[in-house]
């Protein structure tokens, strides 16, 4: 009988590596058990949005929303691809990339130094230029950056005969670009100042970020007779529940952890269109120079978080 004692399971204790298993099992049921309620409850959902209701109109953030990874990333890799600034100010691109992907929210002081580095390389650029320079710039590393599905709910809106804008903080030049390859109505985004067609490094007023989002969204429902009951407006951050708390209709899409919650909490409808695949590329690069930071960043990081 002892030659069948292969056969009979074995108590062990657990190991460092079965613990994890455990985890990343439970983990893994837990979020297929929420996916499944929440796409139960969005076949529940009556048809929206109404077609013909042109009293609404729908408000899309950008970053992580619309479109993988924040544009004025991008945008500062095509401009570093044109000279327009060296290696060491690519680094820290790379590196603000790297950690928005990673964390999943925008932290100001990352946000805030990438503006300022990119007002400092466009002083003294005329607008013209850099409009020509974007529409390149989009062709290059955002267009096959745009998440499908949040393109699909954009287009049912604009079907319905409503009109679509993008709410972003990045510059309002690039977000013009992005809203009109899309075939969107305009954009709302960052004002950076200009004197007879040549940027002056500074900003007209401050970032369109958190509440300024809202006051816009307001100002410009107004101006087109929008009632913002029966609007809609689509966001992934928690910084953007201002403007989310201002509509009808408000969407978490591919939500971060806070928004997430306070979405449940009030109801709203969550989307998320990410899978493990995309959120394991991070939004790395493929240029050889900003590839090998921002992979480094990554590692780091996830290195990091491991020894804790």
């Amino acid at each position: 009988m002892a030659a069948l004692g292969w056969l009979t399971p074995r108590r062990r204790s657990a190991t460092a590596r079965s613990v994890l298993a455990g985890e990343a099992s439970a983990e893994a049921a837990r979020k297929s058990s929420e996916e499944a309620q929440e796409t139960a409850r969005a076949e529940e959902e009556p048809a929206f949005p109404v077609i013909g209701d042109t009293s609404a109109a729908a408000f899309f953030d950008l970053d992580n929303t619309v479109m993988q990874g924040a544009a004025i990333f991008h945008f500062g890799r095509g401009l570093y691809k044109r000279k327009f600034f060296e290696t060491r100010d690519l680094a820290r691109f790379a590196w603000q990339q790297a950690w928005f992907r990673l964390a999943g929210v925008e932290d100001p002081e990352h946000m805030q130094d990438a503006r300022d580095s990119a007002l400092s390389i466009v002083k003294g650029h005329r607008v013209a230029e850099l409009q020509t320079i974007g529409e390149e710039i989009y062709d290059e590393y955002m267009a096959d950056r745009i998440w499908p599905g949040t393109r699909a709910l954009a287009q049912a809106h604009l079907d319905a005969g409503q009109k679509v804008w993008l709410v972003t903080a990045a510059p309002v030049e690039i977000a013009t670009v992005i809203a009109r390859r899309l075939g969107l109505t305009g954009a709302l985004g960052t004002v950076a100042e200009s004197v007879d067609g040549v940027y002056t490094g500074r900003l007209v007023g401050e970032p369109l970020h958190g509440p300024a989002k809202a006051e816009a969204v307001r100002a410009l429902a107004s101006a087109e007779g929008l009632d913002l009951a029966r609007c809609a407006a689509y966001s992934d951050s928690h910084n953007d529940i201002p403007m989310l708390s201002l509509v009808g209709h408000p969407y978490a899409i591919n939500p971060d952890a806070k928004l997430r919650k306070h979405a449940r909490e009030k109801d709203w409808r969550l989307r998320d269109y990410r899978t493990g695949r995309k959120a394991a590329r991070v939004g790395i690069p493929a240029a050889a120079g900003v590839g090998a930071v921002a992979g480094g960043t990554a590692a780091a990081i996830a290195l990091s978080r491991r020894r804790r």
